[in-house]
């Protein structure tokens, strides 16, 4: 499958285009042609989003703004398709600036607008690309570890600098978590116009959230169109990273497919292994005694035929909240052992198709998906960060932190309330005590009220005292006989970059240093580890405000940053600052301390075993792209 990111032309004729527009979303609509035709009038003060909440429907435009604003698009679509478009008289700059306060009704910034122009690329081109070559009589290569969306991105700016690089990836294929991720309902929880590459956004997405099947047929064709497969390593697997001073480069001890081991050496090492990539799989007593199949939703056993079966799934996050329903549908009964419930984000559309109109509208009209793309980037993402912010004159603070979380709880809770109102036993199990955003918040069409209230489903709150040849006890001492185990419990994400074994300055060993409590600068350089780089490190987490690609091609911006002080300077070995490290986890730190996670006591991967958020980044995405736009000399020394 490739990349369809180029509009076609319009040939439609007006009843056709008539007919898609009653799909169009108008608050990115009317930008989108606007900025297609260089007519600002487009935007006219009557036609405004009245709100910017993400679930109101046309963001509150009525009835009759609504058909006007359709008759609108409709003459400017014409034109389009006539060639009667004038040259625009107006910078880019000054369009985008004049958009953005129409659709949000506030000014932006100098420094927000240029945000924007990165990620809107206006203009077709791809302004984070690296504007410089390292000379090719320079002596250094990168290592990247992992072929996943960091890891593919990666190499794409690598390759445009003319940094020679190799990717080793443990697995047969690109695609990281979204190939090892094949359990039933696997998708994502992003949009698809956010969770995707500022240069590389698609036109023809079949589905406004992704499945797990059209994700990895994305990366696997952006590897291709860019032309780094040639450069991966598959099979490959990382044993362990040292630092070697006298030649200040790094030796990697790899194992490959048939066990045997080498040794690759590189000036710079990428570690794009995330923070979820290990499942973990609880230590339940007995667990290893099952006597039938077993099995982790990150490593799903499709081997196993689950019709008729009883199941049992252990766990109720965001993975089981996904592979629950369609397993609901095969297995003869299905029994959930929840620890604690979750909050549900009601969203309709979830899993629906991108309607026909719109999917029109997106390939034909220039710039629509980008201008989508700003309105998810600016409702649902930094929109939502101070509803997580700590209040700290509110009381009670058991079951929200602030007034915008109680309304966040009261809107949460009314939905639940809807959903089971003909199941008050099952409400009193799914309803959450504590504050909204303490832990990841899971996005549902209704489909998990229907699960529950199937005939063959069964709910059980108990604690599990262990597990038996036979099945599962319950602390109450039931034991529930089941012929598969599904453990839908997460992922190992205070335990970053394990199994590997990384090596710094003076034999320093980073799981060692870090002791449990992982920490880095900008969560991508640690002291002692000099060119040792992370993607989705310590503290890059976005939780209610963002896409981690948005922070992975920050994080890539700033590593290049890096190598181009390397590769031009006289130094070929960079190590941070101790004393700025330190600083920048503090600040991180208190941050952290003013968001709801930072102060719940839930369980929850947001914090690690010492009770620090070693996970979430606390502040809005425009700071973490001003602080990663380029490097400071000043806080590192060169060796």
């Amino acid at each position: 499958m490739g990349i369809s990111r180029v509009t076609e032309p319009i040939t439609a004729d007006d009843d056709t285009i008539r007919s898609a527009l009653k799909d169009a979303f108008l608050p990115a609509l009317l930008p989108a042609l606007a900025h297609a035709t260089g007519d600002l009038s487009i935007l006219r003060d009557e036609l405004r989003p009245r709100t910017l909440a993400p679930a109101v429907p046309q963001a509150g435009l009525p009835a009759e703004a609504q058909d006007a604003a359709r008759e609108l698009a409709l003459e400017a679509i014409r034109r389009i398709r006539d060639g009667a478009v004038a040259p625009n008289s107006h910078t880019i700059e000054e369009d985008v600036k004049r958009t953005v306060a129409w659709m949000t009704d506030s000014p932006a910034s100098d420094e927000y607008v240029h945000l924007l122009m990165e990620e809107l690329a206006p203009e077709g081109e791809d302004p984070r690309a690296p504007d410089w070559r390292m000379d090719p009589a320079v002596r250094f290569s990168v290592v990247v570890i992992g072929a996943g969306m960091s890891g593919i991105l990666a190499a794409i700016r690598l390759q445009q600098a003319g940094i020679p690089y190799t990717i080793l990836e443990k697995n047969a294929d690109v695609g990281g978590t979204w190939l090892e991720n094949t359990y039933p309902g696997a998708r994502v929880d992003v949009s698809n116009a956010f969770y995707s590459y500022s240069f590389a956004q698609r036109v023809d997405w079949p589905t406004h959230y992704s499945a797990q099947g059209t994700l990895l047929d994305y990366f696997r064709s952006c590897a291709e169109e860019y032309g780094i497969r040639a450069n991966i390593r598959f099979g490959t697997e990382v044993i362990e990273a040292a630092f070697d001073e006298p030649s200040r480069s790094w030796r990697l001890r790899v194992k490959g497919a048939d066990g045997a081991e080498e040794t690759v050496v590189a000036q710079a090492v990428i570690s794009a292994v995330g923070q979820l990539n290990r499942p973990n799989v609880p230590n339940i007593p007995g667990r290893d005694s099952f006597a039938g199949p077993s099995f982790h939703s990150a490593r799903w056993n499709h081997d196993v035929d689950l019709a008729g079966k009883r199941v049992a799934v252990i766990g109720t996050g965001a993975s089981a909240a996904q592979f629950i329903p369609p397993v609901a549908e095969q297995a003869g009964e299905l029994l959930i052992f929840q620890r604690t419930p979750n909050w549900f984000v009601p969203v309709p559309h979830y899993y629906d198709s991108i309607p026909a109109g719109l999917a029109w509208l997106y390939r034909h009209v220039p710039h629509y998906i980008h201008w989508q793309r700003f309105w998810l980037f600016w409702t649902t993402t930094d929109g939502m960060l101070p509803a997580a912010r700590v209040d700290e004159s509110w009381q009670p603070r058991d079951r929200s932190v602030s007034q915008r979380n109680d309304e966040l709880r009261q809107l949460f809770t009314a939905y639940l309330q809807a959903q089971f109102a003909d199941r008050p036993d099952l409400l009193a199990k799914v309803l959450p005590g504590y504050a909204p955003a303490s832990k990841r918040l899971i996005l549902d069409n209704g489909i998990w009220a229907r699960t529950l209230k199937r005939e063959n489903v069964r709910l059980y709150t108990e604690g599990i005292r262990e597990v038996t040849p036979a099945g599962v006890v319950t602390d109450d001492g039931v034991e529930h006989a089941v012929d598969v185990i599904i453990y839908g419990t997460g992922f190992q994400a205070s335990k970053f970059l394990t199994p590997m074994r990384i090596v710094g300055r003076d034999g320093i060993e980073l799981n060692e240093q870090w002791d449990g409590d992982a920490r880095a600068y900008m969560g991508i350089t640690v002291p002692h580890f000099p060119n040792f780089f992370m993607m989705y490190g310590p503290n890059t987490n976005i939780v209610v405000n963002g896409s981690i690609i948005y922070f992975s091609e920050c994080e890539m911006r700033y590593i290049l940053g890096c190598l181009r002080l390397l590769v031009e300077g006289e130094s070929r070995a960079m190590d941070c600052r101790p004393e700025v490290h330190d600083a920048y986890n503090e600040r991180i730190d208190a941050a952290n301390r003013q968001m709801v996670w930072g102060v719940a006591t839930v369980n929850s991967w947001y914090r690690n075993e010492k009770g620090r958020s070693a996970q979430n980044w606390p502040f809005n995405l425009v700071e973490y792209w001003r602080q990663t736009r380029e490097p400071n000399p000043e806080d590192y020394s060169f060796i």
